[in-house]
C-alpha cells in the first residue's frame, strides 16, 4: 500500500478525503456543474473561473453539449522561464432533438451558463383512412 504524507496544517478530514482521490486528480479541472429543470427546459451553471469567453468553447454534436477551455500563458519579466497550458472538456448527453441555434449561452463572473429547452415530443398526425 502507498504511503501518503500528511502536509504541514493540513488537518485528518481532508487527509482523509484526499487519500481516496485517484492518484493524478486535479481539482482544477473539475468543471463543477449546477443543473437546473425549468418549465421549458434546462438550465447548466458550469464554473470556469479565470477563463476568458474566447477561452470557452460550447459545440452541439450527435446529441451531445461538449463545453471545453483552453488557455496559455507566457511567463512575466520576473520568471525566468514561465509557462502555462491548460485544456479540458466536459461533455453532456441532451438529446438528438435539440438544434445548435436553440441552446443559449452567457459567461459572466467565471460562470458558464448554459440555457437548453426541453425536446418537443414529435406530433404524429392523424390521418384518415377510406375504408373500401
Amino acid at each position: 500500500m502507498k504511503d501518503y504524507p500528511v502536509k504541514r496544517n493540513q488537518n485528518f478530514v481532508n487527509f482523509f478525503d484526499d487519500f481516496f482521490k485517484p492518484m493524478f486528480y486535479d481539482d482544477q479541472h473539475d468543471m463543477r456543474t449546477d443543473i437546473k429543470e425549468t418549465e421549458t427546459g434546462y438550465t447548466l451553471e458550469i464554473e470556469m473561473p479565470g477563463f476568458k469567453k474566447d477561452q470557452i468553447s460550447v459545440s452541439l454534436e450527435d446529441g451531445y453539449l461538449t463545453v471545453g477551455g483552453s488557455k496559455s500563458a507566457k511567463g512575466e519579466e520576473k520568471y525566468l522561464h514561465k509557462e502555462i497550458k491548460e485544456s479540458f472538456s466536459r461533455s453532456y448527453y441532451v438529446g438528438t432533438e435539440i438544434a445548435e441555434n436553440s441552446v443559449k449561452a452567457k459567461y459572466e463572473d467565471g460562470i458558464l451558463t448554459l440555457s437548453v429547452p426541453k425536446a418537443q415530443p414529435k406530433q404524429i398526425a392523424s390521418h384518415s383512412i377510406p375504408i373500401e
